[in-house]
């Protein structure tokens, strides 16, 4: 089970690749707003997790700055996700605004959020 586990990730990784999105084009001044309201966010997550690639590629395609946190092999971020986020389960949104953190799980949620948010 391992191994197939592993090799469909590697699928997915694969094809991920292959056809990774554009980046959305935007005028300067856009741009570094959208950096300046995603500079406090990070993605918990882990590498070859389907829904994570998902997550991912909408990053990508709205030509987002997110921080990336790997947390199957990071201790340290595994810890963070399950001592503040209250569950290891990824992809998990870290957003701190107005000094409040919110997690936000689930992809599809995640994806409307930065869909609404590149809008």
């Amino acid at each position: 089970m391992k191994f197939v586990r592993w090799l469909l990730g590697r699928i997915i990784l694969f094809f991920n690749f292959i056809f990774t999105p554009r980046s959305k084009k935007r005028p300067v001044e856009a741009q570094q707003q959208l950096d300046a309201q995603t500079a406090n966010m990070a993605l918990y997550q882990f590498h070859a997790c389907p829904f994570c690639v998902k997550v991912r590629r909408a990053i990508k395609r709205n030509g987002l700055k997110i921080q990336t946190r790997d947390a199957k092999n990071n201790d340290t971020y595994r810890q963070e996700l399950a001592e503040q986020g209250g569950k290891v389960k990824v992809p998990c949104l870290r957003i701190e605004q107005d000094q409040q953190v919110r997690w936000l799980y689930e992809s599809s949620d995640i994806v409307a959020y930065l869909d609404d948010l590149a809008a």
